[in-house]
C-alpha cells in the first residue's frame, strides 16, 4: 500500500511538473550574436551613455565617479577623472545636445560642458532642492530638465542659472523614471506597488496601482507615446498612455523565476530589445509581439541593467563591473 501511494505522489508530482512548464515559455535563441561584449577597467556599475552630435565621441557614466569617454563610436573608452575634491559621488544621467552637455548624480551634483566634454563644471544646486538630482536631459541649446529622486522636475534655459519647478509636489522615492519625447513622464514607486504618470498639461502626479499582481520592475514609452511596463518574474505589458489603466495581456518572453527583466529600449518602431539579470538578453522584430533570445551572452557574469540605442546602428547595453555591451551593425540579424 506504501509503495502505491509513494508511486501515486510521485505521478502526481511528475503531472504538476508538465503542466507548470507547459505554462512557461523560452524564447528560442538568435542565430547571430550582434553585440560586442567589452570589458572596461572598473568595477562599477554602469548608469547611462550619450553621445555629441558627431556621434564618435561619447561619455559613459555610472557609480563611484565613473566617467569614460569614447572618440570612436564606443568601440574603445578611456577613464576620466574630475576634481572634485574628494567627494564620493554616482553619476546616474548623462545627456547631449550638440557639443553641450549634462551629468548628475548624487548626492546633489550637476555637471554642464559646452565643448563635448573637454572642459565639465560643476553648478551650484540649492540645498533646499528636494532630493538628489536622478536624470537629466538636454532639451535645446542652453536647457535641459531634471528629475530628483522624489520625482521633482525642473527645468532650466539659461545653462543652470535658473531652474523652473514643474510640479507642486514630489512624488516621493521612486524606482525609475521616464520621458517621452514630447516631455510626458512616467515613474515606478520604489517598492513596485504603483505607478505616476505626469505631462506638460498638469501641475502634479497622477497616481496608479499596479495592475498586475507582480510588483513593477521599470516602466517607459513606445515609440508612438504609449508605454511599456516590466515586472518581476519577466512580465512584460504593453498599455495606452491616453488611459494608464488601460493594458494589454500580460506575456513573458522568457521564463524567468529571478529578478527577470530590468529595461526595454527601442531600436526602431519594430525592432525591441529587452534585458535583465544573469544576463538576459531578448529581441522582438514585430513591437513586441514575439521574441528572440540572444544565448551566446548567457555566459556574461554580470546582470544588464539599461539598454539605450543612441540611433539604430548605435546602441549598448551597460551591465555591471565594467561590462559593457555595444552593437555592431555589420552582423546580420534573423
Amino acid at each position: 500500500m506504501n509503495a502505491m501511494l509513494h508511486r501515486l505522489k510521485s505521478i502526481a508530482i511528475t503531472i504538476a511538473v508538465v503542466f507548470l512548464l507547459a505554462g512557461c515559455q523560452y524564447a528560442p535563441g538568435l542565430e547571430v550574436n550582434p553585440w560586442v561584449v567589452q570589458s572596461l577597467p572598473t568595477e562599477s556599475t554602469f548608469a547611462d551613455v550619450a553621445f555629441t552630435d558627431d556621434l564618435s565621441r561619447g561619455w559613459l557614466v555610472g557609480n563611484k565617479g565613473t566617467l569614460f569617454e569614447t572618440r570612436d563610436q564606443g568601440q574603445t573608452w578611456t577613464a576620466r577623472s574630475l576634481d572634485l575634491e574628494g567627494e564620493s559621488v554616482t553619476f546616474d544621467s548623462v545627456s547631449f545636445y550638440g557639443n553641450e552637455g549634462w551629468i548628475v548624480g548624487e548626492p546633489a551634483i550637476l555637471l554642464h560642458t559646452l565643448d563635448g566634454g573637454e572642459h565639465w563644471q560643476r553648478v551650484p544646486l540649492s540645498d533646499k532642492l528636494p532630493g538628489s538630482p536622478r536624470t537629466i536631459v538636454a532639451t535645446a541649446p542652453h536647457s535641459a530638465e531634471m528629475t530628483t529622486s522624489v520625482g521633482a522636475i525642473y527645468r532650466t534655459s539659461n545653462d543652470a542659472q535658473n531652474w523652473k519647478g514643474l510640479v507642486e509636489e514630489a512624488l516621493g522615492i521612486f524606482r525609475n523614471i521616464s520621458r517621452s519625447p514630447d516631455g510626458s513622464y512616467v515613474a515606478v514607486s520604489s517598492r513596485g506597488n504603483f505607478y505616476s504618470v505626469w505631462d506638460n498639461q498638469s501641475q502634479t502626479w497622477q497616481p496608479f496601482n499596479r495592475h498586475s499582481a507582480r510588483r513593477l520592475q521599470n516602466m517607459g514609452f513606445t515609440p508612438d507615446g504609449n508605454l511599456w511596463a516590466l515586472g518581476r518574474g519577466g512580465l512584460l505589458q504593453f498599455g495606452d498612455a491616453q488611459d494608464p489603466e488601460a493594458w494589454d495581456d500580460p506575456q513573458y518572453p522568457e521564463f524567468s523565476t529571478s529578478w527577470g527583466l530590468l529595461d526595454l529600449t527601442y531600436q526602431t518602431p519594430n525592432e525591441v530589445w529587452a534585458v535583465g539579470g544573469s544576463a538576459n538578453l531578448l529581441y522582438s522584430n514585430d513591437g513586441g509581439e514575439t521574441w528572440l533570445k540572444d544565448r551566446q551572452v548567457e555566459k556574461v557574469p554580470s546582470n544588464f541593467n539599461r539598454v539605450k540605442f543612441i540611433q539604430p546602428d548605435l546602441g549598448f547595453v551597460l551591465g555591471q563591473r565594467g561590462t559593457l555591451l555595444r552593437y555592431d551593425p555589420s552582423q546580420e540579424m534573423t
